[in-house]
């Protein structure tokens, strides 16, 4: 028993090993078909990775000696948080910051940090541009204070200067259709251009004149021409945000202030010329100064009324220039919120206009509500779902080079998963994603039915489906979820094998990507190598589904004894090299016992021919009343001629009479052959007959040879 042992465990070890061994060289192959196919593909070797240096053991629990250097402790995971034991730790991104080097060119389309610096000099720009008005006309602006406002000028001072000198020198510019990064390019294309000499003129050191006329926030108005690096940074934050529309709201709403902040600014100056309540036209000076004057630029500007009338000829000429930079500046403002909200609901309009067309065309040809409210549920779900009714009018505006790249981020995950598209060229799986088309279905909307002709292949993007079969065609055979396949064979099947098998609906809202079939062919007449491929793989695959029902036979040939399966080869050998042998292991003992089975399964076989041998009687028995009929004639007619004998079958049965010996009557019939007999005697009862067959025994070995 040890040694049979010890050869079954060592044969499975052996065949454990033989099966790893041909899986890796399959997987092998594969991927050298895969490199012939597309010589692109990577390899999948990783690169060697550098071996941590492995920590020294850790000693024996105790205070640590005095010579232990540092070296030799082990190198944890660095720990961060607010707690006390990290306060006061050095923190990651002061390390990255130290290591943090300048690059030498600055791409002012995609470079985020590009986009904060201009944050900074945009907040430089309004501090100039709100607060010098203010410091002119109101007297917010003390020697007490001087010092404050003059720390923050220069602050913006600096921010303006390293802009001119660090930033604008390093912006990446395109000649002739190539990105020049040279340095001295660079420098060279700043400085003539447009916005160099007005970086200049806004940095006049106009602040000398302080020494003379003392400190005048107006020699600072030339700080305020910066205004080409605030529309750059608009440009660069709405192509960074998602909702760009928001923005541009509150910009515009920035217009209208300021405007409104200017005009106070110039009323107070203008009460402050003709005299703080000198008149009741001006500011009378009670109460907070800028608050009351920027109501009054709020109710001038809007044209609400119910001011007081101007005395002078400076008040009347200054209200008349008010009201009429008022009406302008406030239709300005409300014909640009209008675009901005315009495009903002743009998308929406569209598809409220879309909805309502739909309703109208429905309801003049009294389409039946049903059917509306579903195409209602497909609008307002396609919109809030996609944003959008069709995605690809976005795509089509887009050259194909961004429209593949815009596919391969959305669909090559999903696509490069399907089996029959594995082992093509990448570059028809590129030229297949671009085909692809979106489409919603509805709960229990019919993505397809069975018997129909298949012409797409469907790809779940979202939600799922249903595959029903069963006698009533409504049992859930399988649920199929997000990222799954199903169709694809019919894209390649011929010959009428391309009709639907089974019914599919939407369990739920489901998005779909389908690829049409004329699509498919369109693209395979330019890679020969993989429609080749597909071919082969699509007849596997549906050779696959059909074994199955091939295996299955006819319906009205009843299986008795069902196939028994052969035995293994190596088994068998070693059932061979046991009999050789002549032992007693287990082996021996299996092989008596598969002779055993061997016997029974010949047994069965002779009672199924008997089974069979008794079908064939059962028909003759039908016969057997046309028998008896035939034998009383004979015997009422026993004086008349006999007629010659017909031609009979071989198992045509031969009545014979043969006399009363008992009470009952006797009639038998023989074969031609002799080796069936059928008898039918007769009891004393009315009525009631004994039928009886036999077989010889010639015929029985006959049947079993």
């Amino acid at each position: 028993k040890r040694v049979g042992s010890a050869t079954s465990l060592s044969s499975a070890v052996i065949n454990n090993r033989l099966q790893e061994l041909v899986k890796l060289f399959k997987e092998r192959t594969e991927k050298v078909k895969e490199k012939l196919i597309d010589p692109d593909i990577s390899s999948d070797d990783e690169s060697p990775v550098a071996s941590p240096t492995k920590a020294a053991p850790a000693a024996a629990p105790g205070p640590p000696s005095g010579g232990e250097s540092e070296g030799d402790k082990p190198e944890g995971d660095e720990h961060y948080c607010e707690m006390l034991c990290c306060t006061f730790k050095h923190h990651p991104w002061l390390k990255h910051l130290k290591n943090y080097q300048f690059p030498s060119s600055i791409d002012p389309l995609t470079n985020l940090m590009y986009v904060l610096w201009l944050f900074f000099v945009v907040v430089a720009w309004n501090w100039n541009c709100w607060l010098i008005p203010v410091r002119w006309a109101f007297p917010y602006q003390t020697p007490a204070n001087i010092h404050c406002w003059l720390l923050v000028d220069y602050l913006c001072d600096l921010i303006y200067l390293l802009d001119i000198l660090v930033f604008q020198t390093r912006l990446q510019f395109v000649q002739g259709g190539d990105i020049i990064t040279d340095k001295k390019a660079m420098k060279k294309n700043y400085l003539q251009s447009q916005r160099f000499k007005m970086d200049v003129v806004c940095l006049l050191p106009l602040d000398f004149f302080y020494f003379k006329v003392g400190v005048n926030p107006l020699l600072r108005f030339p700080r305020c021409l910066k205004y080409m690096a605030f529309f750059e940074f608009n440009n660069r934050l709405e192509a960074i945000l998602s909702k760009a529309y928001i923005y541009r709201v509150i910009r515009t709403t920035a217009y209208l202030l300021y405007s409104l902040h200017v005009n106070s600014c110039l009323y107070y100056w203008a009460s402050a010329y003709e005299g703080l309540g000198s008149t009741t036209w001006v500011y009378d000076g009670e109460g907070n100064s800028y608050i009351r004057c920027y109501y009054w630029a709020v109710k001038t500007l809007i044209t609400i009324g119910g001011l007081p009338d101007p005395k002078t000829l400076f008040e009347i000429v200054f209200q008349l220039l008010n009201y009429f930079t008022g009406v302008f500046a406030f239709s300005v403002m409300i014909g640009q919120m209008r675009d901005v909200v315009g495009a903002a609901t743009a998308g929406q309009t569209y598809y409220r206009s879309c909805m309502d067309s739909t309703i109208k065309y429905m309801n003049f040809y009294k389409i039946p509500k049903t059917v509306q409210n579903r195409v209602k549920t497909w609008y307002e779900y396609t919109w809030h779902s996609q944003g959008m009714l069709d995605e690809s009018e976005l795509l089509v505006q887009l050259p194909d080079k961004m429209r593949l790249d815009i596919a391969i981020d959305v669909n090559y995950n999903i696509v490069s998963k399907v089996a029959l598209f594995q082992g093509c060229d990448r570059q028809m799986i590129f030229d297949m994603l671009k085909r692809l088309r979106s489409v919603v279905y509805l709960p229990n909307d019919y993505v397809c039915k069975k018997g129909e002709i298949g012409r797409e292949m469907y790809i779940i993007q979202a939600g799922q489906v249903q595959v029903l079969g069963g006698p009533d065609g409504k049992t859930v055979l399988v649920t199929l979820k997000a990222g799954s396949v199903f169709g694809e064979i019919s894209l390649l099947a011929a010959g009428g094998g391309n009709r639907r098998t089974a019914n599919v609906i939407a369990h739920g809202f489901a998005n779909l990507f389908i690829l049409d079939k004329k699509d498919l062919n369109e693209i395979l007449v330019h890679y020969p190598e993989s429609q080749k491929l597909l071919r082969k793989k699509a007849k596997k695959m549906l050779k696959n589904n059909n074994k199955p029902k091939d295996e299955k036979g006819p319906p009205g040939d009843p299986l008795i004894i069902p196939p028994k399966a052969d035995t293994p080869k190596l088994f068998q050998a070693a059932l061979a090299a046991t009999g050789r042998l002549g032992g007693k292991g287990p082996l021996a003992q299996l092989r008596w016992r598969l002779k055993e089975l061997k016997a029974m399964q010949e047994a069965q076989v002779s009672v199924g021919r008997m089974a069979i041998w008794l079908c064939f009687l059962q028909r003759q028995v039908t016969a057997l009343p046309r028998c008896v009929q035939r034998l009383s004639v004979i015997k009422g007619l026993s004086s008349s001629p006999i007629p010659p004998k017909s031609p009979v079958h071989q198992r045509s049965p031969v009545t014979s009479h043969k006399p009363r010996t008992h009470l009952e009557e006797e009639i038998f019939s023989k074969s031609s052959d002799s080796l069936v007999t059928i008898r039918v005697i007769s009891t004393t009862q009315e009525d009631e007959e004994i039928l009886a067959a036999e077989i010889s025994e010639k015929e029985e070995e006959k049947e079993e040879k």
